[in-house]
């Protein structure tokens, strides 16, 4: 795969020219396949170093992008708390994880404008492992001394908080100290919730807006249908 990648890396320019965007897609699916060997054998190691590695991934994807699409072009990335939220911010920064979020506040500065999500309560579609089914889960109360808590106890159903620039709400007598956070991605595990999803954070450094919502439901599916007649391999054994 890495063959293939450096042979159309050396081509860029007369591919480019024919197609652009077809062999933009190429290049991306040859880094996305030899990124994902990397990944995948280090995570069978246990290394932490799998994590970094995938966020490397989502943020030289993105810079792609923004290099195909030209200087004037934006982009919005959606993806978990975890990721988007700055890394330095958060005790990820104690075991040397670093995230998407964090390499674009050091690349483009104030440019980049990281929002959160958060919640109370509700129901959350999740897994109880990796590679298990997807269940609809009772998302527990938030925890005492957690920025959920504190969030909850306004009283209000829902709203935006911005922290940019919020000198009145990010020092340390304010929301700037420490508090637990929680994150909750593919997987869920109330059982274990203090150990399994709540870290140590400071949200106004972590995000430069917060989004709460008091409860919240799981997502749902868009209905789907399989396509019949068309070989297993489609597109690539047209």
């Amino acid at each position: 795969m890495v063959h293939a990648l450096r042979e159309l890396l050396e081509k860029r320019l007369a591919y480019a020219a024919h197609d652009g965007e077809r062999f933009f897609d190429a290049v991306q699916n040859a880094r996305l396949v030899a990124n994902a060997e990397r990944y995948y054998r280090i995570m069978y190691y246990g290394s932490r170093a799998s994590w970094n590695l995938r966020d490397e991934h989502m943020f030289t994807t993105l810079k792609n992008l923004l290099a195909f699409y030209g200087t004037a072009s934006k982009a919005i990335v959606w993806a978990h708390n975890s990721h988007v939220g700055d890394a330095a911010a958060t005790e990820m920064a104690s075991r040397g994880e670093y995230n998407i979020g964090h390499l674009c506040r050091q690349e483009f500065g104030d440019s980049a404008y990281l929002v959160g999500f958060g919640t109370n309560s509700g129901t959350v579609a999740a897994a109880s492992d990796w590679d298990g089914l997807m269940e609809i889960k009772k998302v527990q109360p938030a925890l005492p001394k957690s920025y959920e808590r504190l969030c909850h106890a306004t009283g209000h159903a829902r709203f935006t908080l911005g922290l940019r620039n919020r000198g009145d709400l990010t020092g340390a007598q304010g929301l700037g100290k420490p508090h637990l956070e929680r994150a909750i991605g593919v997987i869920y595990l109330p059982e274990t919730e203090r150990a399994s999803h709540y870290f140590q954070a400071v949200l106004p450094r972590q995000f430069d807006e917060y989004i709460w919502f008091d409860e919240t439901s799981a997502v749902t599916p868009f209905d789907t249908a399989e396509l019949t007649g068309l070989p297993d391999t489609y597109p690539f054994g047209v």
